[in-house]
């Protein structure tokens, strides 16, 4: 019998990635495809909903495989919010009134004034996201855009999208959204649904119209086929053959929590061994860094995202923390210091200027017990792009105490040290909230480009206490997008079945003495 394959599309803040994945999760090719970024002003993050699909269907992965041997397709992407008109055309977002610009990205803090007027109606749904709506969720970025483009965008637009759905709707024509999207990032709260009284309070009453339809009236959990698959247009654009099954898509944090957080830990000596999946954490740590939790029954944890029902694991409840800026923060300490030119000279002969650091911090703890103990008259707070949780506060910014006048390759390696050791603790913040609350978590699962960082692994499993688990296929997100593409294909019959299967530990950090 030929080998069967799946096809996971990943499209994160930078760029779209692609892989070609067998039946038990490995990758046997993958793609890359950058994509733009536009900041029109302070705060203004956008894209393009046409480059993304285009970039989608350039980043090809199946050479050398037969069309027929790819049994699934799924998508995940970052919670952005796409506006389309009736004719499922661009509507811009912006102020310069470009077509192409029609996507506010996850990141875009354009909505902050908003997100604090939806707050302070203490509207019940609120409760499902920690008690404070971010100006990241799309209630607040639907508000600003009906208030500040109200003409060239508000009234023209027909269909206002996740990202995730955007794609699915791309590859198969079907409107039905992801119970993933919509819980998380919308309000929905199955099995009741949209509340109306909720859009109607903060002024968002039209979008009650045709039953929800502009924002989605029909939905279903992650993974569930969609249509009847690939749309002969789409099949063409992707290379694939029409009606290839697709799956209900996730947001790409979420896709990460399934390419690890299910593996099989037999073996590895670890607490949550023989324990339920609830004992598990999985953290995604690329640009930004999501926690994501699940338990049997709701927890409600202030300042943490959710209980939200089905949203990564059906049937299973779903909490979600997070920083809003990791990755993008330690670039931003790194590449912004005066010394990073010497850096770059330093690392030249380097693949990676982070593997430099790791090494030279290394040979200045030689006469010191530990590189963790270099840091101890220099502090961060990390909220440099605002707090997103358990402090839900995105107005609040960064800080370093114990800066000196010298601008030294050994100042920049330490800035760069208490970095990763400030978000670390930010993650135990997290983490303490979410136990507080009645979570039991014993193991963290990393994926996500920070967790090829060693420093950065060594130092959350210090920090936090607890065993670090990495995936065996270092591209987790790009597994669990391929987990919805092999549920879709029924050839396993659940996400639970599917990531025990697909997601397998490749090594574990414990604690360093």
């Amino acid at each position: 019998m030929a080998e069967v394959y799946y096809v996971g599309v990943d499209v994160g803040t930078n760029s779209v990635r692609a892989a070609l994945v067998t039946r038990e999760g490995v990758l046997k090719s993958t793609a890359e495809e950058h994509i733009s970024i536009w900041q029109p002003q302070c705060d203004h993050y956008v894209q393009s909903s046409t480059e993304i699909w285009e970039k989608c269907c350039t980043a090809k992965v199946i050479q050398g495989v037969q069309t027929s041997q790819v049994r699934g397709v799924g998508f995940d992407a970052t919670c952005s919010l796409v506006v389309l008109d009736q004719s499922f055309q661009p509507v811009p977002v912006g102020h310069d009134g470009d077509k192409q610009r029609n996507v506010v990205m996850w990141m875009d803090h354009r909505a902050a004034e908003q997100a604090t007027r939806i707050t302070k109606t203490g509207h019940k749904v609120l409760s499902r996201v920690g008690g404070v709506m971010s100006p990241e969720m799309q209630p607040p970025k639907l508000l600003w855009l009906k208030e500040n483009l109200k003409e060239s965008c508000w009234n023209k637009a027909a269909h206002f999208f996740d990202l995730p759905d955007f794609l699915s709707w791309k590859a198969t024509g079907s409107l039905t959204r992801s119970l993933c999207t919509l819980v998380c990032k919308w309000t929905y709260c199955p099995p009741d649904g949209w509340d109306a009284s909720f859009w109607t309070s903060i002024g968002l009453e039209d979008l009650l119209e045709n039953n929800f339809s502009k924002i989605g009236s029909a939905t279903c959990s992650p993974g569930s086929p969609l249509g009847g698959g690939l749309t002969q247009e789409a099949a063409a654009e992707l290379g694939l053959d029409p009606g290839t099954a697709v799956g209900a898509s996730l947001i790409d944090a979420h896709a990460g929590g399934l390419g690890v957080i299910g593996a099989d830990v037999k073996g590895f000596n670890l607490p949550c061994e023989d324990q339920p999946i609830t004992s598990r954490m999985a953290m995604i740590c690329g640009t930004s860094t999501c926690h994501m939790a699940i338990s049997e029954q709701p927890l409600f944890v202030p300042g943490v995202w959710g209980p939200c029902l089905s949203a990564m694991v059906p049937g299973l409840w779903l909490n979600e923390g997070g920083q809003s800026a990791t990755g993008r923060l330690i670039d931003h300490i790194v590449n912004g210091h005066a010394a990073y030119v010497q850096l770059q000279e330093q690392a030249q002969q380097r693949s990676n200027i982070y593997s430099y650091l790791n090494s030279h911090l290394s040979v200045m703890a030689n006469s010191c017990s530990a590189v963790d103990l270099l840091g101890s008259s220099l502090h961060m707070w990390p909220d440099f792009h605002g707090n997103r949780s358990p402090l839900a506060d995105p107005t609040l910014k960064g800080m370093v105490i114990g800066l000196s006048l010298s601008q030294t390759l050994d100042d920049l390696a330490l800035l760069y040290l208490v970095t990763i050791q400030a978000l670390a603790l930010g993650t135990l913040h997290i983490l303490e909230a979410m136990k507080e609350a009645g979570h039991d978590i014993r193991t963290l699962f990393l994926c996500g480009g920070l967790s090829k960082n060693s420093l950065f692994v060594q130092i959350h499993a210090n920090a936090t206490g607890l065993p670090v688990v990495l995936p065996d296929q270092m591209e987790a997100v790009l597994i669990g997008a391929a987990v919805l593409g092999a549920c879709a294909s029924q050839d396993y019959s659940t996400i639970q079945e599917a990531m025990e299967k697909m997601a397998r530990v490749g090594k574990v950090i414990f604690l360093n003495n």
